[in-house]
């Protein structure tokens, strides 16, 4: 899974990689998308501005790369 290797070497806690996780899952398939390495860059960005939440996390990916 693209995600876990861009989290390789992070401080992060295994609750916020388990989070990151669950949102970038969300975000593929709420977006339909291939391109899982940029969901993943997305999610990362986003979850490195303090966002926990995985739903939200996924929500907010999901519109800025998809703003229909």
């Amino acid at each position: 899974m693209p995600i876990n290797r861009l989290l390789e070497g992070s401080d992060l806690t295994p609750e916020q990689r388990h989070v990151y996780e669950l949102a970038f899952n969300a975000a593929l398939r709420k977006l339909d998308l291939v391109d899982r390495s940029l969901v993943a860059r997305k999610i990362i960005e986003i979850g490195s501005r303090g966002v926990t939440n995985a739903l939200a996390l996924a929500e907010m990916a999901s519109k800025q790369l998809d703003p229909r």
